[in-house]
């Protein structure tokens, strides 16, 4: 019995499918857009848009918001500005602010988000020397006085000796342009092509630098550049961590702080698996080896983070402590008040250009991204797109349009709404957890726009395809069949047509008893009024069976059952629905007792069997009904209803098709145009309706019965004592008491088979 229930659900689910596949193909439709969104083999730009959106969102919602202590900005602010001069300072401030940051106030680092890229003339020394060598060359002691000036004169060389030894990092810039204009010195790549062996890493890549001027790159070796990478909408929201120039790869100025604050490890490639046997390679991250330990730090495809913002930004932003330059210069500070921290210098000023558009300010400083994102390797959390971001949104989108597929055209709305807020909120949930917990930004805008559109897609085919069948549906059958057959129906709406059409249906004929008398009685009002509540309630109850109405006659009703939609199990549904009508008549007589109406009967007459079903009648009038031999004999059992008493005759082809009843037979008959006797019986409730002493009083009457049939009359005498006690109902004892006065006195006849005949209809 267990396999056969996994049967027929296998069954159910696989004529599911065959009705509802044209709108699981709708459904798929977003997945497959979803997809080919994610390969970039069509690339949708406002999902890239909004993916950007929900990344801003998200940022902005889990920001901590709190202060770091570790990282110090100095802002050359406006008050910077107007205390010590326009920028750039002399190098003889630019000396003398150096040495405040590194001796007085002790600071672990000092990272310069600024660049030196040109001399500084301010002293006069060139002139100086250039009027020693010309108008003053005769002048004795001159050109030795100047030279002994030299190292006081020479401001860059004095700041370079400032930074000389000292753990600094002093900042550039890469440039992409026609001539590829190249000003300054680099510092050493990190990464070359020997330790690389002649591998390429997918890396921005530039043509052209800002750099600094000569004698400061070799004073203060270590440099980083300062490039943000903007994306399409003009916002900062990753820095790269390495980038390419001339085949060699230098890293970021955060990267080089970082560096310098660990004592300078060595910088490892850190290949995808399989990466490095490729002639360009993935990082999964960049690897600092020291002293046998190795930290990774994760990078995306392009070798950059997303930047972690913590707050804001800017003095106001509370992420990191802001300090004017010129109380650094002017040595307000206390002592050692930056012992052991990381100081960045840089400007809030809007004339240096260096605000930034982020995803939380139109006007971020740009020396607070690398404060962010140092602030992130010290913590040991970085955040990027993984190179594997493309499968997981493959994955993910493809898991759920199978799902929405699958699901939302078996749903109704209320379900279907259900469905795709549990998806949408899923989706986000892991797309928070992942970002939280492991630091990776995955893309969730389409597998979002899938859930969405496959939902409003699934209600629209329902409403503007579906309900278009159903209501054209509803037209042919909506007067006969309940409307869940029609719901039924608009699953495969070319199955059905008006088109008359053989069918094995069962046909019920039901006529109101004592009605023609009440009927003379009540007024016309009065009258219609009681039979639309009749007729109401018969009606409800062939509905909820799964009947169709085939028409009202007078005070009789006709159905039927197994079509429009086939029905297998018609017999039962109509032999169910004939009881329910006689319980609904007995309901009704007992709110007629309390009104002082008279009470009426019902006669139903069911019969099985092959019929002729469509529309039929003329030009001017037709109607959805059934013809045929079998109909007339259904329409023959109603009427012996009377002859024997009860409210059911059901002819023995239903009776052998609903199995799951009580069944008293009644007679043989040869009804008026058929020849061929049937048997006919009446329904006494399901199965386990009748207590021992009914079912025992049931079984003596079909006991007496073939002994009827049989003309042994004496075993008729022997059984009849007991159906005294137990008697069968209706008129039967009467009934069959004269016919057996009848036939006992007439000579044994082997040919009778106890069949009664009626002539009339």
């Amino acid at each position: 019995m267990r396999n056969q229930g996994h049967v027929n659900l296998l069954g159910r689910a696989a004529g599911g499918f065959r009705r509802r596949w044209r709108r699981m193909a709708v459904v798929l439709l977003p997945m497959l857009l979803g997809v080919l969104h994610a390969t970039g083999a069509v690339p949708i730009p406002v999902l890239e848009r909004l993916d950007q959106l929900i990344y801003d969102a998200r940022l902005r919602a889990t920001m901590p918001r709190t202060l770091d202590e570790r990282i110090v900005i100095v802002d050359i602010d406006e008050h910077s500005l107007e205390q010590i001069g326009h920028w750039p300072w002399g190098r003889d401030k630019m000396a003398r602010f150096a040495q405040e940051l590194l001796q007085r106030q002790q600071a672990a680092v000092v990272g310069f988000d600024v660049v030196f890229a040109e001399p500084d003339g301010s002293s006069g020394l060139a002139h100086l020397r250039r009027l020693a060598q010309g108008a003053l060359q005769g002048q004795g002691g001159f050109s030795a006085q100047i030279e002994q000036l030299a190292p006081e004169l020479d401001f860059d060389a004095r700041f370079a000796r400032t930074l000389k030894g000292r753990d600094v990092v002093l900042g550039y810039y890469f440039t992409s342009d026609r001539d590829g204009r190249a000003r300054g010195t680099l510092p050493a790549p990190v990464l070359d092509a020997a330790s690389l062996q002649g591998r390429t890493l997918r890396a921005t890549s530039w043509n052209g630098h800002g750099s600094n001027i000569a004698v400061l790159a070799e004073a203060a070796p270590v440099a980083g550049f300062f490039n943000a990478m903007n994306d399409e909408d003009g916002v900062v929201r990753s820095l790269p961590l390495l980038a390419e120039y001339q085949g060699q790869y230098y890293e970021s100025l955060a990267l080089a702080v970082f560096r310098v604050l660990l004592g300078l490890p060595e910088v490892r490639p850190g290949f995808a698996p399989g990466g490095e046997n490729t002639p360009v390679a993935s990082l999964q991250g960049i690897e600092l080896h020291q002293d046998g330990r190795a930290q990774v730090l994760p990078v995306d495809s392009a070798l950059a983070v997303l930047v972690p913002y913590r707050g804001p930004g800017g003095p106001r932003g509370g992420s990191f402590r802001y300090i004017s330059a010129s109380d650094v210069l002017e040595g307000k500070l206390p002592e050692a008040a930056l012992q052991g921290l990381i100081v960045l210098v840089g400007s809030t000023t809007p004339g240096l250009q260096d605000l930034r558009a982020t995803p939380v300010g139109g006007a971020y400083p740009g020396v607070e991204t690398h404060a962010n994102v140092i602030a992130s390797f010290l913590d040991g959390r970085s955040t990027v797109r993984p190179d594997y971001a493309i499968g997981f949104d493959v994955l993910q989108i493809t898991c759920t349009g199978l799902l929405l597929a699958l699901a939302l055209p078996l749903l109704g709305a209320g379900p279907a709404v259900a469905l795709s807020a549990g998806a949408l909120a899923s989706l986000s949930a892991l797309n928070l957890w992942l970002y939280q917990a492991h630091g990776l930004a995955m893309p969730l805008a389409a597998a979002l726009a899938l859930v969405l559109l496959a939902y409003v897609l699934n209600m629209s085919y329902g409403y503007f395809v579906e309900s278009r069948a159903k209501r054209g549906l509803a037209q042919l059958f909506g007067t006969y069949v309940p409307p869940e057959l029609v719901d039924e129906m608009v699953l495969e709406p070319e199955r059905y047509s008006m088109r008359a059409a053989s069918e094995q249906l069962t046909v019920m004929f039901c006529d109101m008893r004592g009605f023609t008398a009440m009927s003379e009685r009540m007024e016309p009002v009065q009258l219609q009024a009681l039979l639309n509540d009749i007729f109401t309630r018969l009606t409800q109850v062939i509905r909820s069976r799964r009947g169709t109405i085939d028409k009202y006659m007078g005070d009789c009703v006709m159905a039927f059952w197994g079509a429009p939609v086939s029905t297998p199990e018609h017999a039962s549904l109509a032999v169910q629905a004939a009881l329910g009508m006689v319980q609904a008549v007995q309901q009704l007589n007992a709110e007629h007792r309390a009104h002082g109406l008279p009470a009426i009967g019902v006669g139903i007459g069911l019969n099985t069997g092959a019929m002729c079903v469509g529309d039929m009648g003329s030009d001017i009038r037709r109607s959805y009904t059934v013809i045929g031999d079998a109909v007339n004999l259904g329409s023959r059992l109603e009427g012996l209803c009377k002859v024997y008493g009860v409210e059911i005759v059901v002819s023995e082809t239903t009776q052998t098709q609903a199995p799951g009843f009580v069944w008293q037979e009644l007679d043989r008959v040869c009804v008026k145009g058929k020849e061929q006797a049937v048997a006919i019986f009446r329904p006494l409730g399901e199965l386990g309706f009748l207590d021992a002493a009914q079912q025992q009083g049931l079984d003596t009457w079909h006991r007496w019965l073939a002994a009827f049939r049989s003309q042994d009359w004496a075993r008729c005498d022997e059984l009849w004592p007991a159906l005294q006690t137990q008697p069968p109902g209706g008129n039967l004892l009467d009934l069959y008491a004269e016919r057996l006065q009848v036939q006992r006195v007439l000579p044994y006849d082997p040919h009778w088979d106890g069949a009664t005949h009626f002539d009339t209809k």
